[in-house]
C-alpha cells in the first residue's frame, strides 16, 4: 500500500473510518501512538461525499496525519434500492437475451398472485444479440460475427448507452468470444465503460452470471465517480495513503479496484457492523454473538459462530437478481429509530418499513416530521433525553406526544403512554422475527449466544428483544453509534476468486485440483501486487465447494496448501452438510463444483486498551427523570448515568439509564449491568 508520510518527513498516526447511514454519518479516528479513539456524528446528507467531508470536518481532522483513510458506503446499495442507473446496455448471445427477465421463474411470496417482480435493470429494447457459441467444454462451435457485433455498438451509441455489459452463454468456460466483443465495444464506444461477465463472474448458471454482471455495470459509473471523487477531495486536503473501501465479503478494495467490480461495494455499509460484532464479542469472551445494528432507517442483524462470521454466495437487493460473490451474512429489515407508526386498513398498528430518514427525521427532531416514529415513542416513555450527540440536538416531546396521539392513540382508543409502548411492542416484534430467522432458522438455539446491540437505536432495545429470545447477556460497545464505523477500521483488503470445477471426487486428480488453486492464485497475487501490498502481508486462503451429486446447492469446505488429498475435505462436507441440514449421506457420491480462493492483503489493525477492573468503583447518577419500562403500569424516578463517568468493573443495577454522546441504554428493573476490561457494557438478565 502507499506511504502515508507527511511531506515534513513526519510519520502519520491517525486511523480514521468513516460511515454513512441513512440519518447519521459516523467518523471514528484512533491515534496509533496514544490509543485514543474519539468521534463525531453528523447528519447524513442527499450527496454522501458532502457528509464524508462534513464529519472529517467536525472532527477537526488534518488529513495529513491519517496514515489510513477507511469507508463504508450505501453509494451502491442506495442505486440498487432506487434504480438510479445510467444508460446501460447489454450484449448477448442471440436467443439469450431474455434471460435475466425470466430470471428462475419464482417469485418472493408464492401465494401472491398480484405483486410482479421488479423488471430488469436493463430494459429489453437495449439488450442486444449477436451470433456466438460456446459449448459446456469451452470449445468454440462460432465465432464472433463481428458485423452483428459492430452495428449493435452502434445503435447502442446512437442511444446514448454509457455503460455495457457483455454476457456470452459458457463464457465462464472460454472467454475469447467475449474478450473479441469487448475490444470492438472499445474501439467503437471509448468513453462507455465495458464490464464481461467472465471477468466479473467465471462461473455457470447464466442467470447468475448475467445478473451480477448487469449489477456491476450499471454500478460502475456511479461508484467509480464517487469514490474517485472522495479519494481526490482526500489528497487534496492532505491525505498521502489508499482510501479503502470496505466491500459486501468482508475486506476493503482500493478505487482501482472499485473501478473494476463496483458490484462489490452493494453492501458496504452493512458489512461493517458485522465485522466490529465478530471483533468485540470475542474479545470480551462470547465467540457465539448476535449483532443488532439499530440505526435511524433500518437494522441489521448478523451472526457470528464460534468468532466467524457466517458468509453466503448469493443476496440479493431486489428479490430475482441475485449478486453472487462470497459476502458476510447480513439481515436487513425496515425498523430503525425513525421507522414510522403507521395504522393500516384494518386498523392494525404497524411500524415500518417506511422510515423519516435523516429529513424531516422523526417529530421531535422538529424538522417537518409529522408522523411518529420509534424515537419519538421512547421519547415519550422517558427512556430518550431531551438531546442527542451531547446537546448537538435538541428533541421535542411534546411534539412526539402530540403526533402520538393524534395518530395513534385517539385511533387506537390507547391513553398516549399505551400508544407509545404499543409502537416499541410492534417493533420489538418486527426485529424478533428477524433475529430468529437468522438463529433458530439457522439451527442455532439464541439461548446460547450473547446479543450485541449498537446502532444509535441498538441499546434502547437491546434487553427487550434479549428477553423475548430469552438470551442471557446483552453487550452495548463502547462507542454504539459509530460501531458500524469501527468496523471499516478491522478489515484487510480481500479479493474472492473463483473457478468452476465439476468432477466427482473419486474421479479428481489432486493435481489438477493443485493447479486450479495455482492459476488462482497467481491472478490473487498479481492483484494485491497491483494495489502495492507487500508480499509479506499476503495471505491466500483456499476453498473447495462441494456437494453431493444431484444437488445444485454446494458448500464451501477450507482446504489446506498444497492440497495432497482430499479425504478429509470430504468428511468435513458430510459433517457441515449435516449441521446445516440435519442429515449427511456418507454413502452417497460427492462431487466438485468449484475451486475458490480468499486473497487477503494484512492491514495492521487498531489496539484498544484494556481497562483496569475495580468492582467498588462508584457509579454516581447526574440526576434521575420518570422513566416507564416494558411490563410496568407507571412511570419510575429513574437515575441517569453518563458512560464516561463509568469506570472499569462498576456494577449498575436498573432501573437505570445509561447516556453516551451516540446512544442510549435503558436498564429496567431486575437487570444488572457491569463495564467489562473490554469497555463494553455487559448486561445480564433475569431471564
Amino acid at each position: 500500500m502507499a506511504d502515508a508520510t507527511t511531506g515534513a518527513g513526519s510519520t502519520p498516526t491517525l486511523r480514521v473510518a468513516v460511515d454513512v447511514g441513512g440519518t447519521f454519518t459516523d467518523l471514528c479516528v484512533i491515534d496509533e501512538r496514544s490509543g485514543d479513539m474519539r468521534i463525531a456524528k453528523v447528519p447524513s446528507t442527499p450527496n454522501p461525499l458532502e457528509g464524508v467531508l462534513a464529519a472529517v470536518a467536525k472532527a477537526d481532522i488534518d488529513l495529513s496525519e491519517v496514515a489510513l483513510f477507511s469507508h463504508g458506503t450505501t453509494v451502491a446499495t442506495n442505486a440498487l434500492i432506487t434504480r438510479d442507473y445510467p444508460p446501460a446496455a447489454m450484449i448477448t448471445t442471440k436467443g439469450f437475451r431474455d434471460v435475466i427477465e425470466i430470471r428462475k421463474g419464482t417469485k418472493e411470496d408464492l401465494w401472491d398472485a398480484y405483486t410482479d417482480v421488479a423488471p430488469p435493470p436493463i430494459q429489453r429494447r437495449h439488450r442486444m444479440e449477436v451470433t456466438e457459441r460456446v459449448d459446456y467444454a469451452g470449445e468454440v462451435v462460432e465465432a464472433l460475427d463481428e458485423a452483428e457485433a459492430r452495428e449493435a455498438v452502434r445503435i447502442l451509441r446512437r442511444r446514448g448507452i454509457e455503460t455495457v455489459a457483455i454476457c456470452f452463454i459458457n463464457a465462464h468456460a472460454q472467454p475469447s468470444n467475449e474478450v473479441r466483443m469487448r475490444e470492438i465495444v472499445e474501439a467503437e464506444m471509448p468513453e462507455a465503460r465495458v464490464t464481461t461477465s467472465s471477468e466479473v463472474l467465471p462461473e455457470i448458471f447464466e442467470h447468475e452470471r448475467f445478473s451480477t454482471t448487469v449489477a456491476n455495470a450499471v454500478l460502475g459509473p456511479k461508484v467509480s465517480g464517487y469514490v474517485n471523487g472522495l479519494e481526490q477531495d482526500l489528497k487534496e486536503g492532505g491525505y498521502r495513503g489508499d482510501l479503502l473501501i470496505l466491500h459486501s465479503g468482508g475486506g476493503v478494495m482500493t478505487p482501482k479496484s472499485v473501478d473494476k467490480l463496483a458490484v462489490r461495494l452493494a453492501a458496504s455499509g452493512i458489512a461493517a457492523g458485522a465485522i466490529s460484532l465478530q471483533h468485540l464479542a470475542t474479545r470480551s469472551g462470547y465467540p457465539n454473538a448476535i449483532g443488532l445494528d439499530m440505526g435511524g432507517t433500518s437494522t441489521d442483524i448478523s451472526l457470528v459462530v464460534d468468532g466467524e462470521t457466517r458468509m453466503t454466495e448469493q443476496w440479493f437487493v431486489e428479490y430475482g437478481y441475485p449478486i453472487c460473490f462470497p459476502s458476510i451474512e447480513v439481515l436487513t429489515i425496515g425498523a430503525g429509530g425513525g421507522s414510522l407508526a403507521w395504522i393500516d386498513e384494518a386498523g392494525s398498528l404497524r411500524n415500518g418499513p417506511m422510515s423519516a430518514g435523516s429529513v424531516p427525521g422523526p417529530v421531535a427532531y422538529g424538522r417537518g416530521g409529522e408522523v411518529p416514529t420509534n424515537t419519538d415513542a421512547n421519547l415519550v416513555l422517558g427512556r430518550l433525553g431531551g438531546e442527542l450527540i451531547d446537546g448537538g440536538m435538541q428533541l421535542d416531546r411534546d411534539a412526539a406526544a402530540a403526533a402520538i396521539d393524534e395518530s395513534v392513540a385517539q385511533p387506537l382508543g390507547l391513553d398516549l403512554n399505551e400508544a407509545a409502548q404499543a409502537i416499541l411492542t410492534v417493533a420489538n416484534a418486527n426485529m424478533a422475527d428477524a433475529l430468529r430467522l437468522i438463529s433458530v432458522r439457522r439451527g442455532y438455539d439464541p439461548r446460547d449466544f450473547a446479543l450485541m446491540a449498537f446502532g444509535g437505536a441498538g441499546p434502547l432495545h437491546g434487553v427487550a428483544l434479549a428477553r423475548e429470545l430469552s438470551i442471557p447477556t446483552v453487550l452495548v460497545p463502547p462507542n454504539p453509534g459509530i460501531t458500524s464505523a469501527f468496523g471499516c477500521l478491522l478489515v484487510d483488503i480481500q479479493h474472492d476468486l473463483s473457478t468452476m470445477f465439476l468432477s466427482n471426487v473419486d474421479e479428481v486428480e489432486v493435481g489438477d485440483v493443485e493447479a486450479g488453486f495455482a492459476e488462482l492464485e497467481e491472478e490473487a497475487r498479481e492483484r494485491l501486487a497491483a494495489e502495492r501490498v507487500p508480499e509479506a502481508d499476503v495471505s491466500l486462503q483456499r476453498y473447495i465447494d462441494m456437494r453431493y451429486s444431484g444437488q445444485w446447492r454446494s458448500m464451501s469446505i477450507p482446504v489446506g496448501r498444497p492440497v495432497k488429498a482430499i479425504d478429509a475435505a470430504i468428511e468435513s462436507f458430510h459433517a457441515e452438510h449435516e449441521r446445516e441440514h440435519n442429515y449427511r449421506r456418507d454413502g452417497a457420491k460427492v462431487e466438485i463444483y468449484r475451486l475458490r480462493v480468499r486473497a487477503v492483503g494484512l492491514v495492521p489493525r487498531p489496539q484498544l486498551p484494556h481497562l483496569d477492573l475495580d468492582p467498588d468503583a462508584p457509579a454516581v447518577p447526574r440526576g434521575t427523570r420518570p422513566v416507564r419500562f416494558d411490563g410496568a403500569p407507571d412511570f419510575v424516578e429513574t437515575p441517569i448515568y453518563s458512560r464516561e463517568d463509568l469506570a472499569g468493573g462498576v456494577v449498575i443495577e436498573g432501573p437505570a439509564v445509561i447516556e453516551q454522546l451516540d446512544s442510549t441504554t435503558p436498564l429496567p428493573p431486575g437487570v444488572e449491568a457491569r463495564v467489562n476490561e473490554s469497555q463494553m457494557l455487559e448486561i445480564t438478565l433475569d431471564n
